[in-house]
């Protein structure tokens, strides 16, 4: 199965519909969503309706909480994780939050093969223990240029995507 993973998008809805058109073109069949969507509306108004699949978020810091809560349970492809989303793909066990650090703790528990996260807009990938560690850097473009990262659950391979190259 090919995964996008999104972070950070900061209501950048030129960016967003670049990556949803990408996807699209792509068969990418589930998006994550690694925090800071920012407005709720963005995910009511463009990604659920411009995505088939499944989309899967953890809110960020900038996060309405209880207005992501209300629009996830109105749209039966949007799942909100709150902080920490959990899946199992293919047989691989994928973890996804917004912050480096808590995404550290994930990894040290050795439950997980995959953890994407995001908050510092950097697309970074490590490994601690067996766990990878992948951060899809920002789909907004703030700090770093724009970017998203696609993963294969069956070749567990990843790729960094720069927007401006799509």
């Amino acid at each position: 199965m090919k995964i996008a993973i999104i972070s950070d998008s900061h209501d950048n809805l030129a960016n967003l519909g670049k990556f949803l058109t990408w996807a699209s073109e792509n068969k990418i069949e589930l998006i994550i969503h690694c925090g800071d969507v920012s407005a709720p509306s963005v995910i009511k108004e463009e990604l659920a309706p411009n995505f088939p699949g499944p989309f899967h978020f953890v809110h960020g810091n900038v996060a309405d909480r209880e207005l992501n809560e209300k629009i996830a349970k109105d749209l039966p492809n949007v799942h909100l994780h709150n902080d920490v989303g959990d899946l199992d793909l293919d047989g691989v066990k994928i973890a996804f939050c917004h912050y480096p650090w808590e995404a550290d703790k994930l990894a040290e528990t050795g439950k997980y093969d995959v953890i994407f996260y995001g908050h510092d807009h950097t697309p970074w990938e490590k490994t601690i223990g067996k766990t990878r560690l992948i951060n899809p850097g920002t789909l907004a473009g703030m700090f770093n240029k724009p970017t998203f990262a696609v993963f294969d659950t069956k070749t567990k391979k990843a790729s960094l995507i720069l927007v401006e190259n799509i």
